[in-house]
């Protein structure tokens, strides 16, 4: 067993615990963001984003959340170094930010979502609160990714035949980090990513240089990666023992010793309005938009329901088997009548998950995603 070097001292609270609670770090010397935090929700250091701001696949940098565990850090491109190192590599390397942008560069759609995302709904859907940020249900976000493969920089290391775990380290105050084995960071859509919708990598999403791993839980997708390590074993840190983990009656400690419950890794199909909450609408024929997602395949369809009445096929706005690692936008038309009113989604992917009516309690509230109640007043 492996520990890594910073994340089990210095993290801040997992699980989606937010820090300082306005726009300033705690020491109050310097922004918490780059970005202009007025058009999205404040969580203590994190940004959720209002999915009714929102309009097609894209989701633009400046309304794309933020989950950060620590004021987003500045960092000096021209100074930057990435180091790949480790038991697991035939060689330690050091690649400037020149280096990696001379490699070849893939790009691809995908989105990205906080495990923590719905939390809020946790006493709602299961009758128990649960700890950390309550994020309602804008923590993802969909954006363009370019640049090289993980597998292609670990290339230049040399993985050894005993490789196990590969684990990813940021440069924020904290050194977040997250291990992932060594297939998945050999898979060929994980990429450590230098631009974002066709520019730059913003501060606040990890310039110069993040991590994407689609269909994991964003945790995964570290930002501001200073440093790879290659192990030849399990690699335990705090983001898969006591953060981002479930932690409830289904998971018994003991069974996944030494995390405190079962560590999450691929996230759960969902489905979400583009409305606020409560939503306010006019009489009469309406387009209701949202967003469906799911990380093991695409998103085959979507279904709504109003009231109680019977569930009802919504329009996909996009082919979701062209773009496998995206979201889906959909929408469907009601003929809204005056007063209160209770509109439903669930999405279903090509695989055969579907979102279920009812949801399973973990403490931290995790990956819940149940069918939502979306209140509607038509007036």
């Amino acid at each position: 067993m492996m520990t890594g070097g910073l994340g089990l001292a210095a993290c801040a609270p997992g699980g989606g615990d937010d820090g300082a609670p306005a726009s300033e770090s705690p020491s109050g010397r310097r922004p918490m963001w780059a970005k202009d935090p007025s058009r999205l929700i404040r969580h203590g250091t994190n940004l959720e984003t209002r999915l009714e701001d929102l309009h097609g696949l894209i989701t633009p940098n400046d309304l794309f959340f933020v989950r950060n565990h620590a004021p987003t850090p500045e960092i000096d491109p021209a100074e930057y170094v990435l180091t790949v190192a480790g038991p697991g590599v035939r060689e330690d390397i050091r690649l400037s930010l020149d280096d990696l942008k001379a490699l070849p560069r893939r790009t691809l759609i995908a989105y990205l979502e906080c495990a923590g995302n719905w939390r809020d709904f946790s006493q709602e859907a299961t009758g128990r609160p649960a700890s950390g940020g309550k994020w309602e249900t804008g923590a993802v976000g969909c954006a363009e990714w370019s640049g090289p493969s993980l597998a292609d920089v670990l290339a230049l290391a040399g993985v050894r035949e005993d490789a196990v775990d590969v684990n990813v380290v940021g440069l924020d105050a904290v050194a977040w980090e997250r291990p992932m084995p060594v297939a998945k960071a050999l898979d060929s859509a994980t990429m450590l990513a230098l631009y974002m919708n066709g520019s730059p990598l913003p501060p606040d999403h990890g310039f110069p240089v993040r991590a994407v791993v689609p269909g994991w839980v964003a945790s995964s997708s570290v930002k501001w990666v200073g440093r790879i390590e290659v192990a030849t074993e399990k690699v335990w840190v705090r983001a898969n023992t006591t953060s981002y983990v479930l932690v409830g009656e289904q998971w018994p400690a003991d069974r996944y010793a030494p995390a405190d419950g079962a560590p999450i890794t691929t996230g759960r199909v969902k489905s979400a309005l583009a409305l606020p909450r409560p939503a306010q609408l006019s009489p009469g024929p309406q387009r209701v938009r949202g967003f469906a997602y799911s990380p093991h395949g695409p998103v085959e369809r979507v279904e709504w329901s109003a009231d109680g009445s019977d569930w009802t096929p919504a329009r996909l706005a996009v082919d979701p088997e062209a773009l496998p690692y995206a979201w889906c936008p959909f929408d469907f038309a009601w003929e809204a009548g005056p007063g209160n009113h209770v509109l439903r989604t669930r999405a279903t992917d090509a695989a055969g998950n579907t979102q279920p009516l009812e949801a399973v309690y973990n403490e931290k509230g995790y990956l819940l995603n149940a069918v939502l109640p979306h209140p509607v007043r038509v007036a």
